[in-house]
């Protein structure tokens, strides 16, 4: 028997040949292959199958050739990325030792690396640069950016080029590190934009520096995969924690089909494990394919080849929590068991069912009974309680103790001379509290407000930009979703209220980090409010924020991070939904079914 393996690069698949398609010996390896692969487009003489995927079961095959005696032949395309696959090993990444200080500096000096790298940084790289794939996963502020450059220039040639997949909102950094780090580069980032025609041209240049967003990518996704095949290049995926989400894990999938394909690649991200541990897979796929990986060994798998600066080691003052909880009047706490036994009503059905299905349905109600918490006119335009005359009259009277209590205590921070930031997960209420708060200077960003231009002032830039430097302009108002990256307000503002959350632990940490990062004074201590309505779904959101981060925090090996809140009281004061996980969905079964908010 004899067979070829090929690779396809229009589909980034392996190909595997046969010229004895009736053999036993060719039933059993297709056999064996199916056991392994999910999706195989086959037929009489061959079969076909991504090549992450064959890399992972490249050692069976192998062990079949040899035992069948098999006459195997391998093209030179196929043989260049094996070869690749070795170099980019694993197992051979976590014995290498650290480079030396000499050798970092030696090799940035020859470069034109001109930015002084700070003690963390410098050790960080030490690590990195040993490694063909890796992660930083150091807190905003560390220089993640910074040294991801340092990687690139310390380890590539000037023939070797840099893609990095980031969020829209994180292009200016990278511009602005990359003419800092190295003042006399004359090559500057192409940002890979306008649709696949315009991409193609760009890339048809030989681009030494490319950006492109996440969305982006799904969409010209063969075109990066032919540039990574005729070239060698870095890819770099900027807030790697993105590459779990889309419908069904689409855009994990589309970056995880390149996966073999560049010469090194670096992962950057602050909150790498927002969720659980689960959401590392995707991101240690990427780096090594070719090693299995599940949510039980994924963070053992990424202890050898992840650094990370803590806020600690930054010498970042501590952040205060400040729990702020409140009662709900007589009406809105009715309403909210007669919702409470409704959606109870509506879920009892997903008690045994941990379907895709069900975690979205149990994300919607939870979503649905956050909305009403934190202000019942959230729900004034369902049509399910829209003509409820106890919903009219609630509607009448106020919009629940959470919004008021934000108004007034911006307004007290406000009379002394304080700038805060409000969050809240709904957009609905992102304007209302900033409307109320006019007088105040207020103003919000959201999802429906567009970036741009700082010196436009209805773009986000340009909104920030007053924040920091109009006195009059004493309150912003947001949405975790929105404006949780790439913003930086602590050298003007050191208060936070949130009126809400979610259950998605990134948009929180992020969040927080915009008033508690590198460049506070030693005497600035930024204080964050919970505001939360007792007996409510709050406290499941609050339990189980808590124990994801507690659990990302021993991951990291970071004791720093933590969200743990303290009672507060003040005298005189009376579509998140798909973030859900399994076990978020079962502590909200347990409140609705058992009332335990923990």
């Amino acid at each position: 028997m004899k067979i070829e393996i090929d690779y396809n690069w229009h589909q980034g698949n392996v190909v595997i040949y046969t010229d004895t398609p009736e053999s036993l010996e060719w039933k059993s390896l297709k056999r064996i292959i199916g056991d392994y692969i999910p999706e195989i487009i086959q037929n009489r003489v061959s079969m076909q199958f991504a090549w992450r995927n064959f890399l992972s079961i490249k050692g069976d095959v192998a062990s079949f050739v040899q035992v069948h005696q098999v006459n195997l032949s391998i093209s030179q395309k196929a043989t260049e990325l094996l070869k690749n696959a070795q170099t980019l090993s694993y197992n051979v990444a976590v014995k290498k030792g650290l480079a030396s200080e000499q050798f970092v500096k030696m090799h940035l000096a020859s470069a034109g690396f001109a930015r002084n790298l700070t003690s963390n940084q410098l050790s960080n790289l030490r690590k990195l640069i040993t490694l063909p794939a890796g992660a930083t996963f150091s807190v905003p502020g560390a220089g993640k950016t910074t040294e991801a450059l340092a990687y690139f220039y310390c380890n590539s040639n000037l023939k070797e080029r840099l893609l990095v997949v980031a969020p829209k909102n994180a292009f200016g950094a990278w511009d602005e590190q990359l003419e800092i780090c190295v003042p006399s580069e004359t090559d500057k980032f192409i940002r890979l934009t306008g649709g696949e025609s315009r991409i193609r041209n760009l890339l048809a240049e030989n681009p030494r520096f490319m950006l492109i967003t996440y969305q982006q990518f799904l969409k010209v996704k063969k075109l990066i995969s032919q540039e990574l095949t005729r070239s060698s290049v870095y890819m770099f995926l900027d807030e790697s924690h993105r590459i779990k989400s889309g419908k069904l894990g689409v855009t994990a999938e589309s970056i995880l089909e390149v996966s073999y394909l560049p010469t090194k690649k670096l992962i950057m991200s602050g909150t790498p494990m927002p969720q659980s541990a689960k959401d590392l897979v995707p991101q240690f796929k990427f780096l090594y394919p070719e090693k299995a990986v599940t949510e039980d060994t994924a963070i053992n798998l990424m202890q050898p080849i992840f650094v990370r600066t803590t806020k600690d080691q930054l010498g970042i003052p501590k952040l205060e929590h400040r729990l702020i909880l409140l009662n709900m009047d007589e009406i809105q706490l009715k309403i909210y068991g007669v919702l409470k036994s409704e959606l109870k009503r509506q879920l009892n059905s997903a008690l045994s069912d941990d379907s895709k299905y069900a975690l979205r349905h149990i994300g919607k109600s939870s979503m649905k009974i956050l909305q009403f918490v934190s202000n019942p006119a959230l729900l004034a335009n369902d049509m399910n309680y829209a003509f409820d005359p106890r919903m009219g009259q609630l509607l009448l009277t106020c919009n629940g103790p959470k919004i008021e209590y934000a108004c007034k205590r911006a307004r007290i921070l406000a009379s002394e001379g304080k700038k805060v930031i409000i969050w809240s997960t709904f957009v609905e209420n992102v304007e209302l509290i900033s409307e109320r708060l006019q007088d105040l200077g207020a103003d919000y960003i959201h999802g429906g407000v567009d970036t741009g231009d700082e010196n436009i002032d209805d773009t986000r830039e340009g909104k920030i930009k007053r924040f920091h430097n109009d006195p009059n302009a004493m309150v912003l108002v947001a949405n975790p979703s929105a404006a949780s990256e790439g913003i930086s307000l602590h050298k003007v503002c050191q208060y936070a209220i949130y009126v809400d959350r979610s259950f998605n632990a990134a948009h929180y940490l992020q969040s927080e980090d915009r008033i508690h990062r590198l460049g506070l004074k030693q005497n600035q201590h930024p204080i964050v409010e919970i505001v939360e309505c007792s007996g409510t779904i709050d406290q499941v959101v609050r339990r189980r924020l808590q124990d994801k981060v507690a659990k990302m925090s021993e991951a990291l090996n970071d004791p720093s991070l933590i969200v743990d809140t303290i009672p507060y009281d003040f005298e005189g004061f009376g579509d998140e939904s798909s973030d859900i996980t399994p076990e978020d969905a079962k502590a909200v079964l347990n409140y609705f079914f058992s009332g335990d908010e923990s």
